[in-house]
């Protein structure tokens, strides 16, 4: 079986890095899998990019000017939605040509248009799209908060300001229901969170929706020496560290002001434990937020690979993510493949990674003292890692690259069935 992903980049954002593992677990599982992106950053042999050309610029422009005018001519949210209005033809590529399966991933800012699904969908071949956030389902929105229009019909978009010209998430919403109908397609979520958002959309009727979490190496991502790991990144050993990271820390979709809070709320009720606690910050613009912590800050800007990566998760004794809105965070996965405790608010797919008060602790949504009290009750039963070895064999049993390809290869085969 000959399978192709599809992905906007090949290594930046969370759906580019579970897209390129699911690569490498297929092709280790027995799938033929290649994968096609617009961003290539590597010379894998396995990865293909689309021809470069001055277009690819253009079409991320011109979308994003459109979204500007839409939004009153506002750049506040214009990488919230996606409107597909331009891209890439990519069904006369040898690989789309080859390919038995087309299982797309992240494929907004001007990678595919509306036009070019369209035309994937009109070539027969069956096609999987892995949800890793709402848009397949949605108008134009990534996440819709509170806002369930997508279940009916998506209007008015309360993620766009006060514009000017037609009803974008209205138009895409119906391009989208017309693109859809009829097609032999099947929507898997990251989480069963998103899975049983997708259930409720009028896009999805009629096709299936199923739920497959992200894959990882888990001989990458293992247990290492505590010692060894803070002495490669040159971290203190007299402290207890939390770690926290994002692609950006600034984007106030990872809650980092609750992370703030829930330090001072531990500096005010256990001032002897906050007095031995640090925070290891990671990700863009990690330096601009050393000053916002009441506690010791070890900022790290950027690492090169999955082991140096691993080996951080290894040095720190917990992994926090304040996050108010997530699918099924890769590095909740990362981290307890690694053996390092995880705190995360109750939201999204969250609670169906971290195994409350077994594995880590699931806080009340945007409460901050009771992300404290997580913070505080993993270090301190954690103290003779029975967490730890828990988080392991959670990741072992769910995200492991066998575990993941096996239930890909049942969707596939499938949707190849139902293609007949």
């Amino acid at each position: 079986m000959r399978v192709l992903i599809v992905n906007t980049a090949e290594r930046t954002g969370g759906a580019a890095i579970a897209a390129n593992r699911l690569l490498h677990a297929l092709n280790h599982n027995g799938v033929e899998a290649r994968m096609l992106v617009r961003d290539r950053k590597t010379d894998s042999p396995e990865v293909v990019d689309i021809p470069q050309s001055w277009r690819l610029k253009a079409n991320f422009l011109w979308e994003r000017g459109c979204i500007w005018l839409a939004n009153g001519m506002s750049k506040r949210g214009i990488f919230q939605v996606d409107i597909a209005n331009a891209g890439t033809d990519i069904t006369a590529m040898p690989d789309f040509r080859d390919a038995d399966v087309i299982h797309l991933h992240w494929v907004n800012q001007g990678f595919l248009s509306l036009a070019d699904l369209e035309r994937i969908m009109a070539s027969g071949k069956p096609v999987v799209m892995t949800m890793h956030d709402q848009w397949y389902f949605t108008g134009i929105c990534h996440y819709s908060g509170d806002c369930d229009k997508y279940r009916s019909q998506c209007c008015r978009c309360p993620m766009l300001g006060s514009g000017i010209g037609v009803d974008l998430a209205r138009r895409v919403f119906d391009r989208k229901r017309a693109i859809y109908k009829g097609r032999n397609l099947t929507f898997a979520g990251c989480s069963r969170w998103i899975a049983d958002l997708a259930r409720k959309s009028r896009l999805t009727q009629g096709h299936t929706v199923t739920n497959v979490p992200n894959a990882i190496d888990t001989s990458v991502f293992s247990p290492m020496d505590k010692q060894q790991a803070r002495a490669m990144h040159k971290l203190p050993e007299d402290k207890r560290l939390v770690l926290f990271g994002a692609q950006r820390i600034t984007d106030e979709r990872k809650g980092f002001r609750y992370l703030t809070e829930a330090c001072e709320c531990l500096l005010q009720s256990q001032p002897e434990l906050a007095s031995q606690l640090g925070v290891v910050v990671l990700g863009g613009d990690a330096q601009s937020v050393k000053d916002a912590l009441p506690l010791p800050v070890y900022a790290v800007n950027y690492l090169s690979g999955e082991a140096e990566i691993a080996s951080l998760y290894n040095a720190v004794d917990l992994f926090v993510t304040p996050s108010l809105q997530d699918n099924l965070p890769n590095t909740i996965v990362e981290a307890m493949s690694c053996g390092t405790p995880c705190v995360g608010f109750d939201v999204g797919g969250i609670p169906e990674m971290i195994s409350h008060q077994r594995d880590g602790y699931v806080a009340r949504y945007c409460d901050s003292q009771d992300f404290a009290q997580g913070i505080a009750w993993c270090l301190n039963k954690n103290r003779t890692g029975d967490l730890s070895l828990c988080a392991r064999e959670n990741a072992l049993a769910t995200y492991g690259e066998a575990a993941v390809a096996r239930r890909y290869l049942d969707i596939y085969r499938a949707a190849l069935v139902n293609h007949q």
